[in-house]
């Protein structure tokens, strides 16, 4: 399975957590991230973790472009609703691309539980 782990400042540390919550599952998985978000999973949750571009730099539309091509399975993405992104649009073309092409997407840690408990553990 190809998940795709994305969060904002704000939730990188929700984001460590929740990958260490799930930490057994994931390492079954193909995991992508974007790039800081990445760097931290791989060193504070011990997983591997291909690491892409920033979101600002362009790591959620690389993403996205994967998943239009089917290559991920599924996208969590604890994003901040309270602070302004500069690249706000390309936040919204990935959300938007999960629709369009059926992929499942959790965007704040109650669904990302539900998302990766029934991917991970799907006799749960």
């Amino acid at each position: 399975m190809n998940l795709a782990l994305i969060a904002h400042d704000r939730k990188k540390d929700a984001m460590v957590a929740l990958a260490r919550e799930f930490a057994a599952g994931l390492s079954r998985c193909t995991l992508m991230a974007t790039g800081t978000t990445g760097g931290r999973l791989r060193d504070e949750a011990g997983l591997a973790v291909e690491c892409l571009l920033s979101g600002p730099l362009g790591g959620d539309l690389q993403i996205g472009a994967r998943l239009a091509v089917g290559a991920v399975d599924a996208v969590v993405f604890l994003r901040d609703p309270m602070t302004p992104q500069p690249h706000e649009p390309d936040i919204n073309a990935l959300v938007r691309a999960c629709d369009v092409h059926d992929v499942p997407c959790a965007t704040n840690l109650a669904g990302a539980r539900l998302l990766l408990s029934g991917l991970l553990n799907p006799a749960a």
